[in-house]
């Protein structure tokens, strides 16, 4: 399978097209499908007919191997194709249920919310869980995670593992870390994956977050267009990869208070249109007291519905499981707050008040990148 996936296995591209492609870091076939023919034109240098004619010959390829579909195949076969997509069960009852069962391979999931809402535990319990076995909701893979905004702890990855019962030292040797200190860093990351992703057996990658950095770059009205542009490209290629490589991808996003809202919740994710068109499924986290709300908001096929869950010292955890074994982040007792309804219009009045209290650059940035495509 390694050797149909060499670019001299392509027929009309030899030493010298092969070494000005690696030069670019397109390294197989796959990465030839994942980049495109106007990216592969831009970065080698050559014809973008050039160009278009090895990205095809490399997907035909692909669809002779088996490895994607035929352009047009009836939807009996789209469906028995989708029951071998994988999912990565979440380690709770509840997120299961909202995902259908975990979350999928050949997907892009994008998980935003307010900071301290639990998108970073959420991404470090499934960098342990898809390392399961099959049988147990797993994937039996490793872990690319991106980390933009230097919250990845391996420390919190151990203590996860060691409450499923797994031994975080193989569990942490699975998990490929790559720290990402600019926005053309994280791209580039991303962008030579590849080799990673095959020679790790990478299941699932993690982009977190996936927005921050465009977000504290790209400022001013002027650079809103060129930040939209770069930002589509990136997770553009994050659900490329996904596809083409089998494996699951988790982008969680920051979140901006609108100030044209006034009644119910002003909390938008960044991004605007290009990163909501990309994601194949959107998921709201909202503090709730110590307890989280989970809401899907976008799917191709789930409800829109919202379940609860807890943080503890397994992750993410079922509301039931975090009162009998409360972790240091459920252990105190209950306050006032804490037994108020656990649904989020119960909290929403609360934080329209407080995104009235930000201050007037804030609601200017705020209104700026709310007006995006």
């Amino acid at each position: 399978m390694v050797e149909d996936l060499r670019l001299d296995s392509l027929e009309g591209v030899g030493p010298v097209t092969t070494r000005k492609l690696s030069d670019a870091g397109v390294h197989n076939v796959m990465d030839l499908i994942v980049r495109g023919p106007v990216e592969i034109a831009e970065i080698t240098g050559m014809e973008k007919e050039t160009a278009e004619k090895i990205v095809n010959k490399a997907r035909q390829h692909l669809v002779e191997t088996g490895l994607i579909s035929r352009d047009f195949v009836t939807a009996t076969e789209v469906y028995k194709r989708r029951q071998d997509i994988g999912k990565i069960t979440t380690g709770t009852n509840c997120l299961d249920t909202l995902f259908d069962g975990g979350i999928e391979t050949q997907a892009l999931t994008e998980v935003y919310g307010e900071f301290g809402s639990g998108k970073t535990q959420f991404a470090h319990t499934l960098a342990v869980m898809v390392q399961k076995p099959k049988s147990e909701g797993g994937l039996d893979g490793g872990v690319l995670y991106i980390d933009t905004e230097n919250t990845f702890r391996p420390e919190r990855i151990v203590s996860i593992a060691q409450a499923h019962e797994m031994d975080p030292e193989k569990v942490l040797d699975r998990i490929i870390v790559a720290r990402a200190y600019n926005s053309a860093h994280q791209t580039l990351i991303l962008e030579e994956a590849g080799p990673v992703i095959e020679e790790n057996n990478i299941k699932l990658i993690v982009a977190d977050s996936a927005v921050g950095l465009f977000r504290a770059e790209y400022l001013g009205r002027g650079t809103l267009s060129n930040r939209q542009q770069k930002l589509n490209h990136f997770v553009h290629m994050l659900s490329r990869i996904a596809e083409t490589y089998n494996c699951a991808a988790v982008a969680t996003n920051q979140v901006m208070a609108s100030p044209d809202v006034f009644f119910g919740d002003p909390t938008r994710p960044i991004g605007g249109n290009v990163v909501a068109h990309t994601s194949t499924y959107r998921v709201y986290f909202k503090k709730s007291g110590k307890k989280r709300i989970a809401r899907m908001v976008d799917s191709p096929h789930h409800p829109e519905e919202e379940v609860l869950f807890a943080l503890g010292e397994a992750g993410v955890m079922d509301i039931e499981d975090a009162e009998k074994k409360p972790g240091k982040k459920t252990a105190k007792k209950a306050t006032k707050k804490d037994k108020e309804p656990d649904t989020v219009e119960s909290v929403e009045l609360e934080t329209v008040e407080s995104a009235k209290l930000e201050d007037k650059s804030a609601e200017d940035s705020d209104d700026l990148e709310s007006m995006e495509e």
